[in-house]
């Protein structure tokens, strides 16, 4: 259960009439009224009620095969995420991963790695990964497949950058799951095919996708998404009212 930061009234997030991010943190409101209340005037209620950030997965290609567009535009997306005052989530390996958690390091955000390592040792010399740029580094001992699913059940929206069959997997986790997916599109890889694939499955799981080519627009428009519908129903495992 949350408070209504304007009333007090607890509520289940699900059941919520309305929802606001301020500051990258998630508000829940009893009715339209009491989101009116919040939003003419967030400073007088925040210290009301606490409220939790929202996660933003990025899951793509560890590899190095990447032009300078696509690795400036991963970064930039690192960097808005963190302006957003959103928590990073990701796999804490190389490649395109890496340079969006360096671009939340850039302006001092906030970046958590999953890594499918047993220990710091084992993630740097087993997995070859770096730990340079994370706030937390959690240790599953699960694998590079085992992993993935860690890291789309920790992330509110998960973002898709180019990617192949690792981040294939992670695509159908999040699909499967009904979460809120993004694309950065021209960033390459398993994006360009995305939204053929998803035509092809022709399956309905509550998954809701959003395609930009803008990092700043991309996080917008998911933002939006999430607070004016999706958060009803954030994943499967979310059970009906």
């Amino acid at each position: 259960m949350v408070h209504d930061p304007v009333c007090l009234m607890s509520l289940d997030p699900k059941q919520a009439s309305a929802m606001a991010v301020h500051a990258g943190k998630a508000y829940y409101f009893c009715s339209e009224a009491c989101h009116n209340k919040f939003l003419s005037s967030p400073e007088t209620y925040l210290h009301k009620s606490s409220a939790m950030r929202l996660t933003v997965g990025v899951m793509g290609s560890a590899g190095d095969e990447h032009t300078e567009e696509v690795m400036a535009a991963v970064f930039k997306l690192g960097q808005v995420i963190a302006r957003k005052n959103f928590v990073l989530i990701t796999g804490a390996c190389p490649g395109l991963p890496y340079e969006c958690a360096r671009g939340v390091k850039e302006v001092d955000g906030m970046s958590i790695g999953i890594s499918p390592a047993l220990s710091l040792d084992e993630h740097v010399h087993k997995y070859n990964s770096p730990a340079d740029v994370y706030d937390v580094i959690i240790y599953t001992g699960s694998g590079l497949m085992g992993r993935e699913v860690t890291n789309i059940r920790s992330s509110d929206m998960v973002i898709v950058v180019g990617g192949s069959s690792g981040t294939l997997g992670e695509f159908a986790i999040a699909y499967d799951e009904g979460k809120l997916i993004g694309v950065l599109e021209g960033s390459g890889g398993i994006t360009e095919q995305l939204p053929q694939l998803v035509e092809s499955i022709n399956k309905d799981t509550g998954a809701q996708l959003v395609y930009n080519a803008d990092p700043v627009l991309l996080i917008e428009e998911l933002e939006r998404v999430y607070s004016t519908h999706h958060f009803h129903h954030p994943s499967c495992f979310c059970e009906e009212s």
